[in-house]
């Protein structure tokens, strides 16, 4: 008997804004300490009055723009009403008919909303006690919702993927999966026919992994178990199993009514048509042009500092040469540097000028990478510091000769191999070479002197 598995992913993601959704307090959720980026309004004392967010809200019309959704001229926001401990106000400040964002596809994946509400508070429980961190509640939140157009497990976490690849490259959310920044429900039917099947929602998944084994585990569940209701249902990890939570709520359960204290949204086209969007294909097709390598490519689009940084960097760059030599020092170096010192990227004129003297042979490469930190980091001109440590490269033939002449009289046995055949014997001759110029030799020179005095 053949069956039919289908798949909806509901994909919420925490935007990186500055402040929270609805006031002044600093978007931090994972804060060192529970309960310290709080306020009346994200508490939900009496009185208090939200106020929107308007770069979170220019961040899911960024995201609806570059998946190819119709992006709302009136919108609204809905009181999605439930009570649980993580929500103050015993209602989640939602969108329900007028979503910012409608339709779009994204990685061959049809899409059916996006919009945006607040995030709730994290539920700490031990024993019979349970604690609340509401350094959380409030954190301007998207939700993104496909068609059920899914049809296996890997082609799910392909999509989730690409999706936590995509809001990386616009820079509106870190989207790391394991600290809850990006969490994934999968809404799953299975049936014999192309009717869909009853549907079961698993929630917390907080993984790759998590989100391919439990929809395997699910599909094979609702082929082999009579009887199959729906639900809500939980991962559980150490058994790689699903488990009962709750009957399915619809949305006649939350009761969803228009905000009284939020103005609706008439959204103009001018502001729709300034938002610029940049998709890591064309990202990835402009750095092939150059000539990147494919593991390059990667460390770019997923390190947006570092790739804006490059961006800003090649503007002063004028061949393929350069750009390849700078994304070289980028992805090895620097990145190096980054992950164990607390620095930050913002001379890329210094970087550029750098980059210039090592492709055009100013400075040897290990006289670059000495410089590195100077330029990059310190905004130092890389050009004075050469001149005044005397580390340009030499490339006077008339100055370099007697010391090539030197080192060929004082190496008789590797001058005679070289005249035998052996032609990586002048790269012995060539380090000699390099080190008594102290480095300052440009080795391409010496090489040429070397083979014109060797071949007379």
């Amino acid at each position: 008997m053949s069956y039919k598995p289908t798949i909806g992913l509901e994909i919420h993601a925490e935007l990186k804004t500055k402040s929270k959704m609805f006031c002044d307090c600093r978007n931090e959720p994972h804060g060192e300490e529970p309960n310290i980026h709080i306020c009346p309004v994200c508490l939900a004392h009496p009185g208090t009055l939200p106020r929107v967010n308007e770069e979170a809200v220019n961040y899911v019309l960024k995201i609806g723009k570059a998946v190819g959704g119709k992006l709302a001229t009136y919108s609204e926001f809905d009181r999605k009403n439930y009570f649980y401990p993580d929500i103050p106000k015993a209602y989640q400040i939602s969108q329900y008919a007028y979503p910012f964002v409608s339709g779009g596809n994204y990685a061959g994946v049809e899409l059916t909303r996006i919009h945006l509400e607040e995030d709730t508070a994290r539920s700490q429980h031990s024993g019979e006690h349970s604690i609340v961190d509401f350094n959380r509640a409030g954190v301007p939140l998207m939700e993104l919702v496909t068609e059920p157009v899914i049809h296996d497990a890997s082609s799910a976490v392909h999509f989730a993927k690409e999706l936590q690849l995509l809001l990386r490259t616009l820079e509106i959310s870190d989207a790391n999966m394991e600290l809850g920044e990006m969490r994934v429900e999968a809404n799953i039917s299975v049936s014999e026919t192309d009717t869909l099947g009853t549907k079961v929602e698993v929630k917390n998944l907080n993984s790759f992994k998590a989100v391919e084994q439990a929809i395997e585990y699910e599909i094979n569940r609702q082929i082999n178990e009579p009887n199959i209701v729906s639900e809500t249902r939980g991962w559980d990890e150490q058994k790689s199993r699903t488990f009962s939570q709750r009957s399915k709520e619809t949305a006649e359960d939350y009761r969803y009514f228009p905000d009284p204290d939020i103005p609706k949204y008439d959204l103009d086209n001018s502001r729709v048509s300034e938002i610029k969007v940049k998709l890591p294909q064309e990202i990835r097709a402009e750095l092939e042009s150059w000539s990147i390598r494919d593991n390059q490519i990667e460390n770019f689009l997923y390190e947006p500092e570092l790739r804006d940084f490059f961006y800003a960097t090649v503007n002063y760059l004028d061949n393929t040469e350069a750009k390849k030599l700078a994304a070289n020092y980028l992805t090895s170096d620097v990145l190096g540097l980054l992950e164990s010192n607390s620095l930050d990227l913002n001379n890329a004129p210094q970087f550029a000028k750098l980059i210039t003297m090592a492709n055009t042979g100013t400075i040897n490469s290990r006289i670059a990478k000495d410089l590195l930190k100077e330029a990059v980091f310190d905004g130092l001109n890389p050009e004075k510091l050469a001149t005044e440590r005397n580390l340009l490269q030499s490339n006077d033939t008339e100055a370099l000769l007697p010391i090539v002449q030197a080192i060929i009289a004082a190496n008789p046995t590797v001058v005679a191999d070289y005249q035998a055949g052996k032609e990586s014997a002048i790269q012995y001759l060539v380090g000699q070479g390099m080190k008594e110029t102290k480095g300052s030799a440009n080795p391409t020179t010496l090489k040429e002197i070397l083979e014109g005095e060797l071949g007379k």
